[in-house]
């Protein structure tokens, strides 16, 4: 924003299924390295009971409660709020939007209130940063990169039948940063390289990004993609149709089996990555096998997206929890290391994302956008 502001203070909330995730963190805008400037002084992750979060009929109706704990923890931390300069949260289920840093307005409040795209925990980020950014006399507050940022191009979208559109939902936040900290690192700018981005968590997102843009991606909540681990990915459509039909389960049933009961989950047991690669060292042949069939799916995947480039890649990065595992990502770097450099960047990294947002804003290196 203004162009003499060296140090600020920055509060980020980051609203989870059953947690809340918050941190304050100091920024330096003088460091020339964004990631550098940032210096996390505070970080919880506070915990919510599954009775808990059950006894709230929607979403929308935890916003007082989870606002309160985040009031508590840091006061018991002796965190005065008032010292903030900045208040951003996780981005919700908005409706599609560019990727970038928007402020938090009216039309944006409504559509996180009633879910225009959906229900989930996220939505709770940008009301509840809205809501203290106001109390402690801040003009407003900002979300940055929801997982809902569609930027894809329009041949993307087309899956085949025209009942049917490829619509993304993807990890957009950690996608775009990693991309600006390589670029940067790289004395690049991140608007003119061709990218290959794979964030591998909890669901697998594989983005290819163009002239600083996510020109395609797989949807990667419920049904596009490599499988992961606890998500089952693309699957063969007319076995779904016929199990749609069998009577042998319920819609809620079937969804599970698409988000949550998929993956690792379904073949092994575990949506821990960890535990297989454990379980592998140990001489689990079968948590090796579908290990592997994992890695093979996403290097698939990776192959694909380097088409729709035309070759012309000048990196893969690999990115979220699942890119600590090394002896995993071993076995993607041996299929596709032919067709471009590959940098790792472990972890979500979803909060140090969301700060280094607002510390591009501050420099004047990305704009703040209105919903």
């Amino acid at each position: 924003m203004a162009d003499n502001v060296k140090k600020a203070k920055v509060l980020v909330i980051n609203p989870g299924s059953t947690s809340t995730k918050t941190s304050v963190m100091e920024l330096d805008t003088t460091v020339a390295d964004e990631v550098k400037g940032i210096n996390t002084i505070f970080s919880k992750n506070i915990k919510h009971s599954s009775e808990t979060i059950k006894s709230f009929k929607r979403i929308a109706d935890q916003y007082a409660f989870r606002k309160q704990v985040i009031f508590d923890e840091l006061a018991a931390n002796n965190i005065d709020v008032n010292e903030m300069d900045y208040v951003i949260g996780r981005g919700g289920l908005v409706k599609s939007i560019p990727s970038g840093i928007y402020k938090v307005n009216d039309a944006m409040v409504h559509d996180l209130t009633i879910g225009i795209a959906g229900e989930h925990a996220c939505n709770l980020g940008g009301l509840i940063a809205l809501d203290i950014a106001k109390s402690i006399g801040l003009d407003t507050a900002y979300i940055a990169d929801p997982g809902v940022v569609d930027e894809m191009a329009p041949i993307a979208k087309i899956s085949g039948h025209p009942a049917f559109v490829r619509n993304p939902i993807f990890h957009a936040l950690n996608q775009k940063m990693v991309s600006r900290i390589y670029a940067k690192r790289n004395n690049k700018k991140y608007e003119d390289l061709n990218l290959i981005v794979v964030h591998m968590g909890g669901g697998i997102s594989i983005g290819v990004h163009q002239g600083g843009q996510v020109i395609d991606v797989n949807q990667a909540l419920n049904g596009d993609g490599p499988f992961s681990p606890e998500r089952s990915g693309s699957l063969p459509v007319i076995s779904v149709i016929n199990a749609c039909f069998s009577g042998e389960y319920t819609k809620d049933q079937l969804k599970q089996m698409v988000t949550g009961k998929g993956g690792f989950v379904a073949y092994l047991g575990t949506n821990d990555a960890l535990e297989v690669e454990n379980r592998i060292k140990a001489g689990d042949k079968e948590a090796d096998f579908y290990d592997s069939a994992m890695a093979y799916q996403i290097c698939k995947e990776i192959g694909a997206a380097s088409t729709v480039l035309k070759g012309k890649v000048d990196a893969i990065l690999l990115t979220g929890g699942m890119a600590y595992g090394k002896p995993f990502v071993a076995k993607i770097k041996e299929r596709v290391q032919h067709i471009a450099p590959i940098e790792v960047f472990p972890g979500e990294n979803e909060n140090e994302a969301l700060a280094y947002n607002v510390i591009l804003m501050i420099k004047g290196e990305i704009p703040c956008r209105e919903y």
